[in-house]
Formats: C-alpha cells, sequence, structure tokens
C-alpha cells in the first residue's frame, strides 16, 4: 500500500502557536514507526503570505520524504515561489506535478490573488489535463479550494468556482484516484464529479460546523472558530487493488 499524509492551513503567522503546531506535526510524522511515503499541504501555509513567513516554513517542512505544496487564499505567489520553494518570484499559478513510484501527484494552484475563492485559470485547466494525459498510474489532484459546498457557511462561500471544467477534465482521465483540498479547516469526505473529494483538517485552528453552535462560541469575523482543538491531519491509505481508505489523525501535545 501507499501512504500519504496530508496536511491544511498552518497559517504561519511568526508567532509561537502556529510554529509550534506546525513543528508538533512534523516532528509526530517523522516519529512514524514506518515513513509514509509522501507529505502534501495544501495551501494557507502562511497567514499573511511575507517572505519571512515562507522561510520559517521552509525550516519547519525540512524532511527526508517527499513534501509537495500548493497555494491557498492567503499565500501569495511571489513570496511563495521565493521564500518556501527558493525559485524565482513570479505571479504566475503555482502549478507543479510531482511522481513517487509510480504515484503522481499534481499541485493545481486554485487562488484568485486578493480574492478568498478560488477558480482554476485557463492556464492551469489546460496543464492539468495535459499532466494527466502524461501517464496511466494512479493520480491524486490536490488544491486549496473544494470544489463543492460542503454544508459549512463560511467556506461555502468562498469556495472553488468554475467547477464545470474540472469536471469535464475528470470524465477524461479516470486515473485520478481522490482530489484533496485543504480550506476546510476540518475533515470532510464527499465525492466531486463521481471522484472522492478529502479536505484536510487544518493545522492552526478549526472550524465549527453550524449545529455546534450554541450561543458560547459566537460568528465573529471568521465564523465560528475554535483555536483550542488539537492540530489534526489524514492519511490517505491507496491500497494494491487501488482502494482509497482514509483515516485522521488528532496530534496531542
Amino acid at each position: 500500500m501507499f501512504v500519504t499524509a496530508h496536511l491544511s492551513d498552518n497559517h504561519l503567522d511568526g508567532g509561537e502557536r502556529a510554529d509550534e503546531r506546525t513543528a508538533r506535526v512534523m516532528r509526530y510524522l517523522e516519529n512514524l514507526a514506518t515513513p509514509v511515503d509522501a507529505i502534501l499541504v495544501t495551501g494557507d501555509i502562511a497567514d499573511h503570505g511575507t517572505l519571512e513567513e515562507y522561510r520559517r516554513a521552509a525550516e519547519l517542512f525540512k524532511t527526508g520524504t517527499p513534501l509537495f505544496t500548493c497555494p491557498g487564499n492567503h499565500d501569495k505567489r511571489g513570496p511563495f515561489r521565493e521564500g518556501l520553494l527558493g525559485q524565482a518570484p513570479d505571479d504566475a499559478p503555482v502549478n507543479m506535478a510531482h511522481t513517487v513510484g509510480d504515484v503522481t501527484f499534481v499541485m493545481a494552484d486554485s487562488s484568485i490573488p486578493g480574492k478568498p475563492d478560488g477558480r482554476f485559470d485557463d492556464e492551469t485547466m489546460t496543464w492539468l489535463d495535459g499532466v494527466l494525459t502524461d501517464g496511466d498510474g494512479p493520480a491524486f489532484i490536490a488544491f486549496h479550494h473544494p470544489p463543492v459546498a460542503l454544508g459549512l457557511p463560511l467556506v461555502d462561500a468562498m469556495r472553488q468556482y468554475g467547477e464545470d471544467k474540472l469536471a469535464e477534465v475528470l470524465t477524461r482521465h479516470p486515473r485520478v484516484v481522490a482530489l484533496l483540498c485543504g480550506h476546510v479547516h476540518t475533515a470532510a469526505s464527499t465525492t466531486f464529479a463521481g471522484v472522492p473529494l478529502r479536505s484536510a483538517p487544518s493545522v492552526g485552528s478549526s472550524i465549527l460546523f453550524p449545529w455546534e453552535e450554541n450561543g458560547l462560541r459566537p460568528w465573529g469575523e471568521g465564523g465560528p472558530i475554535d483555536y483550542d482543538l488539537p492540530p489534526s491531519l489524514l492519511f490517505h491509505v491507496l491500497h494494491d487493488d487501488g482502494r482509497l481508505t482514509t483515516h485522521q489523525r488528532a496530534v496531542q501535545a
């Protein structure tokens, strides 16, 4: 089997709290009895998109395991490239594909600079289609914004739009095992265009469900957010027979 660790929404902001939570998760992964095959971080790595935040992320993400990233709505492409990826700053979509064994990870940029919601632009859609055409092994498509509503008003209002184009691409590429996203700040499992869709919980904080709202945690500027729940991540297990199983793990202090 092939095991992928999936984390998201670190929101590194230069403060000790965000640093500690990210370091805690990375330390947990480093100390596993059997290392995972790959680690994905699906956006909102930085809270303000500063170069210093990405340089800190690069330090925290140091690992012997292949680790792949994509940006979210809090991220800024130029500093993301320079501070995290060691590339020249550029405002073009941050799209990258990686292969581990026979598994392809397509890390796609769903962000729209200056806006909280997401969309794949034409350049990204063409690139995505081409990458999936070039190969026949299992593939995961990872991005930040979920392309469907998940029953959380805060994030549903700023999900990924123009999703019909993504659905068209998926019909041409049955090799796609699952879509992996962030943005939701809670673990969720559904489908999109007949393909499994998994959202990772946030390392930084947790968004509460509407049915959890009890007056004790009022809706604030960002919605009902719990900063006390521990950081959490997903493990995606790709079985030898092609099945996908997803597990969630909270990482206690």
